[in-house]
């Protein structure tokens, strides 16, 4: 058995959070970039979505097939290599000079950006001494929802200033030089020793998914969740970028900063969970989700509204996500990367379906549309969580290591 690790620096802890708020970005620079992406390479906005969609799916293959290797590869090596691979997505993108080459770097960014984002996170985990695992995950998941955000204002900042190709070729330089940092300054973490071979690995995790109730239910409430997310985002440039607005993509990145401000209100989420509150605080993010919408759609109609509304979607949905992990990781500490595999997948399928979803419905019937769609999805969770409520207590914990 390893021996427990000390007590983490601050600046190693900042470091993990930077480091993961970096890597998530590369996952949603495109949003904000939709439109632009799809007057260049000739795609209908019912189309445009789909680009989204293939970077939602190299998210879904790298929590199912890579992210788990957490448990059984050394962890500094193996962030290393993916790093390598996610700059050549990058530059896989910004030099694309067809749809088919540009899809594959988006998938290419989905996949290991979001392999690099929960292994730094795993990595953040198994260093920690039990006393501060809380505060350190906790940190490195606060860096996770400031990247999120904070992506589509940098990408439209830069799309104005420098071109749509510039937010990939300044990002590849960024974790190129993150890349180093990390490698001279992580220590190793230390070996779960397993004992299971990658085939089993991965079957322990169908295991977790079969078996434990309170990871099924918090992963078809992450998946609502993030499916009306999807919903609103990849809707918002085409409203914001068309008359009466005709904003630049600078302002509409702009949005990122108000759900950051909301996000980060949802801090205080998992230490309440942690005294016992998950289900209430649940019950009540989700009617907030659901109220959101109520000022989104005004949106064609008063700027403000749509900014309170953003601002409420935020917080609703950062709280909810917050508390989702708490629950699923407090199921078996020896499984993280695999637990975060899975709960991870659930997020990436409804992300990719309420994006393709939202500018199909944009397409089709204008924001009015859209608005029905992303409430109808949250009134939807919030039935699913009152029918499931009481699911949230003891979970087994016996396939953890391939039962």
């Amino acid at each position: 058995m390893p021996s427990s690790p000390s007590s983490l620096p601050s600046a190693l802890v900042l470091l993990f959070a930077v480091a993961c708020g970096l890597s998530v970005a590369n996952v949603y620079y495109a949003q904000p970039l939709l439109d632009v992406l799809g007057a260049e390479f000739a795609i209908g906005q019912a189309g445009v979505g789909l680009l989204f969609g293939a970077t939602q799916a190299g998210c879904a293959l790298a929590l199912l097939l890579v992210v788990p290797l957490g448990d059984l590869l050394e962890r500094r090596r193996l962030m290393f290599v993916q790093l390598l691979l996610l700059v050549l997505s990058l530059l896989l993108v910004g030099f694309a000079g067809d749809t088919l080459g540009l899809a594959l770097g988006l998938l290419g960014l989905g996949l290991l950006g979001t392999a690099m984002t929960q292994g730094l996170l795993a990595y953040a985990a198994a260093l920690a001494a039990p006393g501060e695992r809380g505060r350190v995950v906790g940190a490195a998941q606060g860096g996770v929802v400031i990247g999120l955000l904070l992506a589509r204002s940098l990408a439209g900042l830069l799309a104005d200033l420098g071109g749509w190709r510039s937010v990939y070729l300044v990002s590849a330089a960024s974790m190129g030089g993150l890349g180093l940092l990390l490698w001279r300054v992580l220590p190793a973490a230390p070996s779960n020793e397993l004992g299971l071979t990658y085939r089993q690995l991965l079957g322990s995790m169908f295991g977790l998914l079969a078996s434990q109730r309170v990871l099924q239910v918090r992963g078809l409430l992450g998946l609502l969740m993030f499916a009306a997310f999807g919903v609103f985002w990849s809707s918002l440039v085409l409203l914001l970028g068309a008359p009466p607005y005709s904003l630049s993509h600078s302002a509409i990145g702009a949005f990122g900063l108000v759900g950051a401000l909301g996000a980060l209100g949802a801090a205080r989420a998992g230490s309440l969970a942690d005294r016992g509150h998950a289900q209430a605080l649940s019950g009540g993010a989700l009617l907030l989700l659901l109220l959101s919408w109520l000022p989104l759609a005004l949106g064609t109609h008063s700027l403000a509204a749509l900014i309170l509304g953003v601002l409420l979607l935020d917080l609703a949905g950062q709280a909810i996500h917050v508390l989702n992990q708490s629950l699923v990781f407090a199921i078996d500490p020896r499984a993280h990367s695999r637990l975060v595999g899975c709960y991870m997948l659930f997020y990436a399928a409804g992300s990719g379906l309420g994006a393709s979803a939202g500018t199909a419905m944009y397409a089709w019937a204008g924001w009015d549309a859209v608005s029905l769609l992303g409430a109808a999805i949250s009134l939807a969770a919030l039935a699913f969580w009152w029918f499931t409520r009481g699911v949230g207590g003891e979970a087994r914990t016996a396939c953890a290591n391939g039962a």
